[in-house]
C-alpha cells in the first residue's frame, strides 16, 4: 500500500512539474511574440495643451476627488469632455458620408493592418499647403511594390514637429479661424486613386486633418470616407515607421453612432 502510494505521489509530482514547465514555455512564448523594444505608440497625449480643430472646445479634464479618503485609503476620479475630432483621433466614415459606418460598426479587424508610409515631408518643408499627388503614391509603388488590400496607408507630412506649437502647426492659433489654416493633405486626384485603384481599410496623417488647411470643400474626406475608408488624424511619431513592413494597431473609443473619438494608435516594427 506504501509503494502504491509513493508511486502516486511521483506521479502526481512529475505531472505538476510538466504542467508547470508547459505554462512557463507558454508564458515566454507569449512574451518572444510581441518584442517590446519594437512598439512604436503614434498617440498624442490628451491635456489642455491637445489640438482641436479651431470651432472645436478643447479637451477638458477635470479632478472630481484625489486624495485620502474618510476610510484611510487613497482614491483618486475625474471627468472629462471632449470633441470626438481631435488629437489623435479616427474619422469614421459617416463623418463625411451619409449612412456609411459609424464609430462602432468599423470591424475591429479593419483597424489592425500593414502600415504603409508614404513620406511627402521633402515637399511640405517646401510648402505647408502640399497637397498628395497620384505621382507620389505611384513612385512610392515603383520603390516599394503596389500597395497591399486591407493595408493603412499613412502620410508622413514630418507636421509633428510642430505639434508643440499650434500656430505653426495649424497656421493659425486665434481660436474659430478656419480661413487661415495651412498645412498639408490630400489631393483630390490622390484620395480617388486610393479610393478606387487600390483596396486600402484607411488613410492616416500627422496633420490636423486629410485635407489641406485651406480647403473649403474635404473632398479627401468626401472621397475617402465615401469608400467606406476611415481616416485617422494628428498621427505622433511616424518618422518612427519604416516605409513598409509594420502593423499598425489604431483602438478609437467606441461610441456608439460615433463619427470618430480619440484613439490610441500603436505601431509593431517587424
Amino acid at each position: 500500500m506504501n509503494q502504491h502510494f509513493k508511486i502516486i505521489v511521483i506521479c502526481l509530482l512529475l505531472l505538476q512539474m510538466f504542467v508547470s514547465t508547459e505554462a512557463r514555455q507558454r508564458k515566454q512564448k507569449f512574451k518572444s511574440a510581441i518584442d517590446e523594444t519594437k512598439v512604436i505608440d503614434l498617440t498624442y497625449d490628451f491635456d489642455n495643451k491637445t489640438i482641436y480643430w479651431p470651432t472645436a472646445k478643447p479637451f477638458i479634464w477635470e479632478r472630481d476627488f484625489w486624495g485620502m479618503t474618510t476610510g484611510g485609503y487613497f482614491y483618486s476620479s475625474a471627468s472629462y469632455n471632449a470633441s470626438e475630432h481631435g488629437g489623435t483621433h479616427l474619422d469614421s466614415p459617416i463623418h463625411f458620408a451619409e449612412n456609411k459606418e459609424t464609430t462602432d460598426k468599423i470591424a475591429i479587424t479593419r483597424l489592425i493592418g500593414q502600415a504603409l508610409v508614404i513620406d511627402i515631408s521633402a515637399s511640405c518643408e517646401k510648402n505647408a499647403d502640399y497637397l498628395l499627388s497620384v505621382e507620389d503614391i505611384k513612385s512610392w509603388e515603383k520603390k516599394n511594390g503596389r500597395i497591399p488590400d486591407n493595408s493603412i496607408v499613412l502620410i508622413r507630412a514630418g507636421w509633428g514637429k510642430h505639434w508643440a506649437n499650434k500656430k505653426l502647426y495649424l497656421g493659425s492659433d486665434k481660436p474659430g479661424d478656419t480661413a487661415n489654416l495651412h498645412f498639408p493633405g490630400i489631393s483630390k486626384d490622390a484620395a480617388e486613386y486610393l479610393a478606387t485603384k487600390r483596396k486600402i481599410d484607411g488613410v492616416g496623417i500627422d496633420t490636423a486633418s486629410l485635407d489641406y488647411g485651406q480647403s473649403k470643400d474635404f473632398i479627401a474626406h468626401r472621397i475617402l470616407n465615401g469608400a467606406g475608408i476611415y481616416g485617422l488624424e494628428n498621427v505622433a511619431n511616424m518618422e518612427s515607421l519604416p516605409n513598409k513592413g509594420a502593423t499598425l494597431i489604431a483602438l478609437p473609443m467606441k461610441i456608439k453612432g460615433g463619427t470618430g473619438g480619440p484613439t490610441r494608435i500603436i505601431a509593431i516594427l517587424p
